[in-house]
């Protein structure tokens, strides 16, 4: 990637529209060979920019999915235990069996199952998607931090492993909590917002070309209004909204009005009270 503008035209061939900040911040990410810490609500994108990456540098994505409980182990390696055993057998029929030298096979590269992280290491160059970091604990962002700060791994019973090239990395955090600002320090950091009208009508022409210029327009104009409302548990996200005018376009509809609104918006809303509320409201937004 040569510039911000260069970001810009890669990712827009994949469908995702990125606005210059984004670019820039990307850009210096891949410069400095930085992390790039993404926060922004739900449906925002965070994640579908590490895919756009990807595709657009033709890398290898690597995901991790961060949950409550997740450790270091779950995302480095383990080993191979049922092929360990079966090597042992193996040995013992043939007759091959020195305790040392048995243990010692027992650790090798074949029988080591690679998570995540120590798999981006191992295909660097790479784009390793860290998706909601948040989500994991202190201690795991402790280990992240060691990793991202070294790109490196130490496995005691094989070795150190190095990434030939570090891999362009993407954490991204819904900020149910707060991350610590030592690893906030590592990383560039950008809050992906939800687009504005024109831009958000570009992203459904984009990424869902079935979909009319006029009808994009009408789902993009409610999806906007729901976004101003205080009273929904979830505010729906571009995701929601590409998923809404595709489900529009699947049934037909030409023109958004009560009925298919109100037929579809399983696709665009996902609580039950929301739904009750915006169905109250559909007819009053739809004469606006």
């Amino acid at each position: 990637m040569d510039s911000a503008a260069d970001v810009a035209t890669r990712l827009g061939a994949t469908g995702y529209l990125a606005d210059d900040e984004l670019a820039t911040v990307v850009f210096l990410a891949s410069r400095m060979q930085r992390p790039l810490l993404l926060e922004g609500e739900p449906g925002t994108g965070k994640t579908a920019l590490a895919e756009a990456l990807a595709q657009s540098l033709d890398l290898p994505l690597v995901r991790l999915q961060c949950y409550e409980g997740i450790d270091a182990s779950q995302a480095l390696y383990d080993w191979d235990f049922p092929r360990q055993i079966l090597h042992l057998r193996a040995l013992e029929a043939a007759g091959e069996v020195d305790s040392d030298e048995a243990e010692k096979s027992l650790y090798d590269e074949r029988f080591l199952l690679s998570r995540p992280v120590l798999a981006a290491l191992r295909q660097a160059p790479a784009v390793l998607l860290v998706d909601e970091v948040d989500r994991a604990d202190d201690e795991f962002e402790a280990f992240l931090l060691e990793v991202l700060s070294t790109w490196q791994v130490t496995i005691p019973e094989f070795g150190t492993v190095t990434a030939p090239e570090p891999p362009l990395v993407v954490l991204t955090s819904n900020r149910t909590r707060e991350l610590h600002d030592a690893l906030k320090r590592r990383c560039l950091y950008h809050w992906i917002d939800h687009p504005g009208l024109e831009r958000e009508v570009e992203i459904v022409r984009s990424r869902a070309p079935e979909v009319s210029e006029a009808l994009a327009r009408q789902v993009v104009g409610l999806v906007q209004q729901l976004r101003q409302r205080d009273d929904l548990l979830k505010p729906p996200g571009v995701a929601e909204t590409l998923d809404w005018a595709r489900a529009l376009t699947y049934l037909g509809t030409a023109e958004l009005d009560l009925a298919s609104a109100a037929a579809t918006l399983g696709a665009l809303l996902k609580y039950r009270e929301d739904a009750d509320r915006v169905k109250a409201a559909l007819d009053r937004m739809l004469s606006r």
